[in-house]
């Protein structure tokens, strides 16, 4: 008698257990997430891993890190492979003229980050475009934004794809020694290599669209890079996830506005970390101005992306783009007016 009661006990317990697991009483709720690369403009998503926030509002993230993009994580999310994308807003709009509807749901970083670097004993002046003809440029991945940057300096100045030559050498530490081992002439790349290549005197920085001065001066606007994307469909069957991410991610950013560079690098364990980690909180502090507090899109500075990329691709200079169909801030504004959940 005391046996069965004992089990039956156990049981119930068990019972309570499952039914408690998560937040308010829910399950977690399980989803896939691929990121192109570590490069800190998806420094909030490496924070939200990192600190359990996606644990905290009731997520099991699965993630793959393809390192060699965001063009490759952008072909796994139109396969099916993935259902959210840590990639660079851009993509969006790419693939509206491809008449797919993937959409933007939270900003992480709003503006570029991007810089072009060459060796010690460069010959590239951009005071002199043509300078760089003849030349090997390194980028994170053919059809990146590293890509994007390049083709748009070339339509700006009336200088042929053809008159260099465009390598994917991926980010970090690996596209630095393609740098320093001579495998390319330029490097456009983001932080932490821009900041590795200074400090380790591999080369100098030619071109900073880090600031917002520079992007200006770059782009002709600011232009915003990562966000979290996913395909309309996703969005509309799961929306409770894609609020909960949008809730980790808001605690990701808040976290990186409040705290110093030295204890958001103390934050991340070692795979998101290239180089020592001095040297990349030297980076982190670089990088700080690009971040967003909250998420939420900007509609005026989602022009500037167009605008690039109607310079050199054809499928979006030829279509039609609806910009709203890009992105939303239904998800940020809902977890803003709800900030307790």
């Amino acid at each position: 008698m005391y046996k069965r009661f004992i089990l039956a006990a156990c049981a119930a317990a068990l019972v309570c257990l499952a039914g408690c697991t998560g937040r308010s009483g829910e399950g977690s709720e399980s989803v896939r997430i691929s990121v192109g690369s570590y490069n800190l403009n998806n420094l909030p998503f490496f924070i939200a891993d990192a600190n359990g926030y996606f644990d905290e509002v009731g997520l099991d993230v699965r993630t793959e890190n393809f390192a060699q993009g965001g063009s490759k994580v952008l072909q796994a999310l139109v396969a099916g492979s993935t259902d959210v994308a840590v990639g660079f807003y851009d993509h969006t709009i790419q693939m509206q003229a491809k008449h797919k509807n993937v959409v933007g749901f939270v900003l992480l970083s709003r503006n570029s980050g991007l810089v072009l670097a060459g060796r010690p004993d460069s010959t590239f002046d951009p005071a002199n475009p043509a300078s760089i003809r003849g030349m090997n440029v390194g980028i994170t991945a053919p059809g990146s934004s590293s890509d994007f940057f390049v083709r748009h300096f070339l339509a700006q100045h009336g200088i042929a794809i053809d008159d260099i030559s465009i390598i994917g050498v991926g980010s970090g530490a690996a596209a630095v020694a393609a740098l320093d081992q001579g495998k390319v002439d330029l490097l456009v790349n983001y932080d932490p290599a821009a900041t590795l290549i200074a400090e380790r005197g591999v080369g100098k920085i030619i071109i900073d669209a880090r600031s917002d001065a520079g992007a200006r001066e770059v782009y002709g606007g600011i232009y915003p890079t990562s966000v979290m994307y996913a395909d309309q469909s996703f969005l509309d069957k799961r929306p409770e996830v894609a609020e909960k991410i949008v809730r980790a991610q808001q605690k990701a950013l808040a976290f990186i506005a409040d705290h110093s560079a030295e204890e958001i690098v103390a934050a991340l364990p070692d795979k998101y970390v290239s180089g020592d980690r001095e040297i990349y909180a030297k980076a982190v502090e670089a990088a700080r101005a690009i971040f967003t507090r909250d998420g939420r899109f900007n509609p005026e500075d989602l022009r500037t992306p167009l605008m690039v990329l109607r310079e050199f691709n054809t499928d979006v200079a030829n279509a039609d783009i609806d910009l709203e169909k890009t992105y939303t801030n239904a998800f940020v504004d809902r977890a803003l007016a709800d900030p307790a959940q």
